[in-house]
């Protein structure tokens, strides 16, 4: 739907500077996404760390011409360009989307809870549109923000909107209530998640349930006892549809659940009517939301047999996009469960923003698109419109619309099959090599298939990167930093073991000021795969000048000899003025000047050339992790001051100043000077108390054999796995070799199965270890935890009396690497 730039002004509320008349349909708040310029209005919104003005200039550049914004003291005098000023353009853009839904006058469906939202909207929506043309959230867009973007998708062919609402603090439910105005509430399972900034489970329960303050029907889990009590108190209008398991008065009683190896049946009486269905699923999480989907579903209409026809069918619902090594020099980027035109823009523009100076192009595989409401040739045209946009250069379309209505996709370079084995047969996907491929479409066609195919490795060890968990840990170390305060992202060592390509791409687009290497090839290889940010060599060595010089690699200098190398160095290549880190020591006693004895010596000879300048000075605390050493991290401060006070005095432009690192910058905050390094923080682990933030990397196989050992038996080399009952022993395809140390063998850890503690059983072999699973229910196939959200790499490091730095520097390049965005 288009609205006129008039129209906007008079909904939100807005002084327009500008006469020029614009339709706008694309709502914009990150400059990064930018797709259609033309019909694009940018709400220049403000935050703690960022500021949406600060972009207009560069958005102006690039076409677009509409903009919210509240700074009055900038001269948006720009040709051709509309401002409109209002007093908060966070609020304008959620009063801009209460507008635009008052607009329908249809099912609206609204989810909240602690867990299971978005695998109950996407469960709703796989039942649903078989007939009806659903809106729902683009994955997890339920924030302040990603509300109204997701109610701003609601369109004339729109039958039933499906809408998440996550709050994290009190008093956030309101805005979001206004905005998705829902008729049919969903308040999926109650949990300890965002429960820091509540007095209780209680208060949570309830600020959750404004949401439904005006719905005319509430469906709830009535065994859930915080939740039935909060109900009875704060729903008073709305038609109650709970379900319960032993309440049978209730409209959806539960009456039996079978569980076999791969599948749960669930035998129900809905408002007096027997009914079954089957999920291909057994775990816990998914039977309950089953269970919510399956009631909202019968609310709505659905028949009793459609439904089971349709909760049969049902598609895992992978929450995040995947990025993995392919054969052939590719780059796999894999959102396979899904295929619409919202969720393709999303998965395009992360493409897009992931630069490859290689040379690489960027190839689309794309299924049919369902239920869109669209013509066919509508939907393909706009399909094609937006690949071209984000710079697909070769279109590969898999189904029969597609097909048909190849015309529509107007890219040079395309290919249409029927199926995804007539894709894999052919001259095409032999030929795949040297891209970046977007693999996006319905599990149904089988993409899974191609991505199996694609994949470099197979092994079944996989460590799985989170780059959300990246970004929320980098957002939760900049809380503590003055709006000012730049920050470097250690990426050294492979990123910690995880892979520094992916890891500097997220940091790159979240815009830090500086990327850290230890050795000048680290840069070199970050350089070649595209990052263009500012990167550190922390341990230059005199044989890597010209590498640094080559990929505009800034290094540390911590030495005279080491300086006048690089000076000598520069000057050959008739270099001048070429940025330099100098480190000075203050009681470390690893590397750097001497804070006292040296300072006069390095600025005379800084100043006795021009091949090199001090861009900044800095040092490291010794001991920041602990409050023992307050004393001494005192003095080492005030030797940095002196030191760093007499550079600054020598010479005129700004020389940047840092020495927190990750526990400096949480124990001592105003220390933070002009610049702080980010190293293990950024990876999940609060090196003051060794407590996890957000889980970054999980370490991941399989169980390859199940065998029953009796007592009188022991297994493994050396016989050191010493039964003392008759046991179950898995085996699992990781070892030392892989980078799980062999001393956790003999019981001395443990990992993750189903939920349940798994002993390590005997010595670690190269390539497999043993555990021991005798009480615990679990099959050939079964997923293994090694370290991750349910085993923290911390219990790991603190079994072996090291530090988790050791654990996750060690994962062997053999190991897949995943990476997943939501």
């Amino acid at each position: 739907m288009k609205y006129s730039i008039e129209k906007i002004t008079t909904l939100i509320g807005a002084h327009k500077i500008g006469s020029t008349e614009y339709e706008v349909s694309w709502l914009l708040t990150d400059s990064r996404s930018l797709c259609f310029p033309e019909e694009t209005l940018f709400f220049a919104i403000r935050t703690k760390r960022n500021d949406g003005h600060n972009y207009i200039e560069e958005l102006y550049k690039r076409g677009v011409r509409n903009f919210v914004v509240e700074d009055t003291q900038k001269d948006y005098n720009y040709k051709d360009a509309n401002f409109l000023k209002v007093t908060n353009t966070l609020a304008a853009l959620q009063r801009l989307a209460e507008r635009h839904r008052d607009e329908f006058d249809i099912p609206i469906i609204g989810i909240t809870g602690s867990n299971g939202k978005t695998m109950v909207k996407e469960w709703l929506y796989q039942v649903l549109s078989p007939n009806m043309v659903v809106t729902r959230s683009p994955r997890s867009y339920n924030s302040q923000i990603g509300v109204p973007l997701s109610v701003w998708l609601l369109d004339k062919h729109t039958q039933v909107g499906i809408f998440e609402a996550g709050i994290s603090e009190p008093k956030e439910m309101d805005t979001l209530r206004n905005i998705i105005q829902p008729k049919i509430g969903i308040l999926t399972s109650m949990g300890v998640a965002h429960q820091e900034n509540f007095k209780s489970l209680e208060e949570k329960c309830e600020e959750k349930l404004k949401l439904f303050k005006e719905a005319e029907q509430f469906i709830y889990n009535a065994d859930e006892h915080v939740v039935e009590s909060c109900v009875d108190n704060f729903i008073t209008n709305a038609e109650k549809i709970a379900w319960s398991r032993t309440d049978q008065r209730v409209s959806m009683f539960i009456e039996k659940q079978e569980t076999t190896d791969d599948a749960t049946t669930i035998n129900y009486v809905y408002k007096g009517e027997k009914g079954e269905y089957s999920i291909p699923f057994i775990d816990y999480a998914s039977v309950e939301c089953s269970i919510a989907v399956a009631t909202t579903a019968l609310c709505l209409g659905v028949s009793h047999a459609d439904l089971n026809q349709r909760m049969h069918n049902l598609e895992p619902v992978a929450m995040r996009l995947e990025v993995k090594e392919g054969q052939h020099g590719c780059t796999i980027i894999n959102d396979s469960y899904n295929s619409d035109t919202t969720s393709l823009d999303i998965a395009l523009d992360f493409m897009s923003r992931r630069t490859d100076i290689r040379g690489r192009g960027r190839t689309l595989i794309l299924s049919d698109i369902f239920q869109s409401g669209e013509t066919p040739r509508s939907l393909y045209s706009r399909v094609s419109e937006l690949s071209q946009r984000r710079g697909i250069g070769k279109f590969i379309g898999i189904g029969p619309g597609l097909c048909m209505y190849s015309d529509c996709i107007e890219i040079e370079n395309k290919h249409f099959f029927q199926s995804v084995e007539q894709l894999i047969e052919s001259e095409v996907f032999r030929e795949l090599k040297d891209e970046v491929i977007l693999i996006k479409g319905s599990r149904l066609f089988g993409f899974d298939h191609i991505t199996e195919l694609l994949e470099q490795r197979v092994h079944e060890t996989v460590l799985e990167v989170n780059l959300n968990s990246i970004v929320s840990n980098l957002n939760h170390y900049k809380s503590f930093l003055n709006p000012t305060t730049k920050i470097v992202c250690m990426v050294k060592a492979d990123a910690y073991g995880i892979g520094a390509i992916e890891v500097s791409k997220t940091l790159q687009e979240h815009r830090v000021d500086y990327l850290a290497v230890a050795v000048a090839d680290e840069g070199a290889v970050l350089r070649r795969n595209g990052i263009i940010a500012n990167i550190m060599v922390m341990n230059p060595e005199t044989t890597a000048f010209k590498t640094i010089f080559d990929y505009d690699l800034e290094p540390e200098i911590y030495s005279f000899r080491i300086m006048e190398a690089m000076i000598s160095a520069a000057e050959k290549e008739g270099i001048t003025n070429y940025p330099v880190h100098l480190k000075i020591d203050t009681g470390m006693h690893r590397l750097g000047f001497d804070p006292i004895n040296d300072i006069d010596e390095l600025i005379g000879r800084l100043k006795k050339q021009d091949a090199i300048i001090p861009r900044s000075i800095f040092s490291h605390f010794v001991g920041s992790d602990s409050d023992d050493f307050d004393c001494f991290s005192q003095k080492q401060y005030e030797l940095f001051l002196q030191a760093s006070s007499k550079l600054q005095s020598a010479f005129n432009h700004k020389i940047l100043r840092h020495m927190d690192n990750s526990a400096g910058i949480l124990h001592f905050p105003g220390k933070q000077m002009d610049m702080v390094r980010l190293g293990i923080g950024l990876y999940g682990v609060d090196s003051r108390d060794n407590s996890m933030l957000s889980t970054v990397s999980s370490l991941k196989t399989i169980i390859l054999q199940l065998r029953e050992v009796s007592k009188e038996e022991t297994v493994g080399y050396s016989r050191k796995g010493i039964l003392n009952r008759d046991s179950v022993i898995a085996a699992l395809p990781i070892g030392y070799a892989d980078g799980l140390n062999r001393h956790l063998g003999q019981g001395n850890c443990y990992c993750i199965v189903n939920g349940q503690r798994a002993p390590y059983v005997g010595n670690i072999c190269m390539d497999v270890a043993m555990i021991d699973v005798t009480d615990i229910q679990c099959k050939e196939g079964d997923k293994v935890e090694i370290f991750g959200e349910k085993l923290p790499v911390t219990v790991l490091s603190d079994a072996l009396g090291t530090i988790p730095y050791e654990i996750m520097t060690g994962i062997s390049g053999r190991v897949k690497r995943v990476y997943t965005q939501e």
